[in-house]
């Protein structure tokens, strides 16, 4: 079986090699850049407001790596993570296993929701928390901003128009702050020719897509606006993910939990 692996180069090798050890075809079509921060002034900053925040919450393992590049660990706030992979890349950045507040390894899913059910509790009015995250790339600045309720839905303002909206709304609503900063920029991909040929065939030859992100599977939109994907299949890690994929035209779309153990299974399913 041909698995397309899609993560970000620093994310793909270790889903390459299990996939390679299992006996299929593992090709690579990152559909995911990762760069830096517009504004790296703002990640710095952040570090230097060091014991304003109560917590500091990561939404990826990139988020973890691109902000702590700018600093060495500190002591301070607790540190929050979605998810393994989130999780792992803050230990492996020098912070404490008992600062880092995160759903317990057989959650049934890895998201704000999941996080949100940890940390609630433990959560003080006193403090805001910074939510560090990556942005589509663009010229705008990407300074620590600070989510408000909004007097007419209760919704958080985003200034920067992604993030983990439902967190920030969360938080705001139980009477702490939130505010934001930008650590790394996402962009899409910039493909040869010889892979797009590869993608337009995996449409249709049963090969399996391994998307991680909603981002990716709009940026595989976008590269290839003109291929039908009803008959191609693929693996996503979470609903939303599953959803996005199901709206791109994908119908054979199996959903497991961001760990490499229930990526293989699932793509054993299909083999």
């Amino acid at each position: 079986m041909r698995v397309i692996v899609t993560r970000p180069e620093t994310d793909a090798q270790a889903w390459l090699t299990a996939i390679q050890k299992a006996g299929h075809e593992a090709v690579y079509l990152p559909l995911i850049e990762i760069g830096p921060a517009p504004d790296t002034q703002a990640v710095a900053l952040a570090w230097q407001q060091w014991q304003r925040w109560q917590a500091v919450m990561f939404v990826s393992a990139q988020a973890v790596r691109m902000f702590f590049a700018q600093r060495p660990m500190q002591a301070g706030p607790r540190f929050w993570a979605t998810g393994p992979g989130t999780r792992q890349a803050l230990l492996e950045a020098g912070v404490a296993a008992n600062c880092i507040d995160a759903p317990s390894a057989d959650s049934a899913q890895f998201d704000s929701e999941a996080l949100w059910q940890v940390v609630s509790r433990s959560l003080k009015k006193q403090g805001p928390v910074l939510i560090v995250r990556g942005n589509e790339d663009s010229p705008e600045s990407s300074a620590i901003t600070t989510a408000h309720p909004n007097p007419s839905n209760n919704q958080p303002a985003n200034p920067q128009g992604v993030g983990r909206d439902w967190l920030a709304q969360q938080i705001v609503e139980a009477g702490a702050s939130v505010e934001f900063v930008v650590a790394y920029s996402r962009r899409p991909p910039q493909w040869s020719v010889q892979q797009l040929d590869i993608a337009k065939q995996a449409a249709s030859d049963s090969s399996v897509w391994c998307f991680s992100s909603s981002q990716a599977v709009l940026h595989l939109q976008a590269q290839l606006p003109d291929v039908q994907w009803d008959q191609a299949r693929c693996v996503t890690t979470h609903a939303r993910i599953a959803q996005t994929a199901h709206e791109v035209g994908f119908v054979k779309v199996v959903q497991a939990r961001p760990v490499l153990s229930d990526v293989m299974a699932s793509l054993e399913s299909l083999a």
